[in-house]
């Protein structure tokens, strides 16, 4: 048996434009299924509208993986202050100051790429969609 994780996040009617954008920055393909095609009688309940996403997600041929959902209105929802990062971390620092520059398109830049005591490339950034991500060159301890 094989176990991994993957990150899933949670929107209010963004989900879709959120995959979109981590398709074209990370590479890879949305996959995305509505409420109309998969939803509950507990979701229709809870608000759900048709056409957002119950599930969804982006596989990046170099193994980067995200899913996400919208919260129906009747749902509870807060995103939170600082609730998760999202670390992505890669051997190649051009490739990763793509990625990172490719986040902060209408985001804030909360670290700027640089040298790190952990790391030589490390930043941070929060995207358009409020989502925050810390970006590093991994190295052998």
């Amino acid at each position: 048996m094989s176990v991994t994780t993957t990150t899933h996040l949670n929107f209010r009617g963004q989900a879709r434009a959120a995959l979109e954008h981590y398709a074209d920055v990370f590479g890879g393909e949305v996959q995305a299924f509505t409420f109309a095609q998969g939803g509950s009688d507990r979701d229709r309940a809870d608000g759900a509208v048709d056409d957002q996403v119950i599930w969804g997600a982006v596989q990046s041929p170099s193994g980067f993986s995200v899913m996400a959902f919208d919260v129906p209105p009747g749902r509870a929802y807060d995103p939170g202050t600082d609730a998760l990062y999202v670390s992505v971390r890669g051997d190649d620092a051009d490739e990763i100051t793509r990625c990172f520059d490719g986040l902060a398109q209408g985001g804030t830049v909360r670290a700027a790429l640089g040298p790190a005591g952990f790391s030589p490339h490390y930043g941070m950034v929060t995207d358009r969609f409020g989502v925050t991500w810390v970006l590093d060159v991994a190295v052998a301890y």
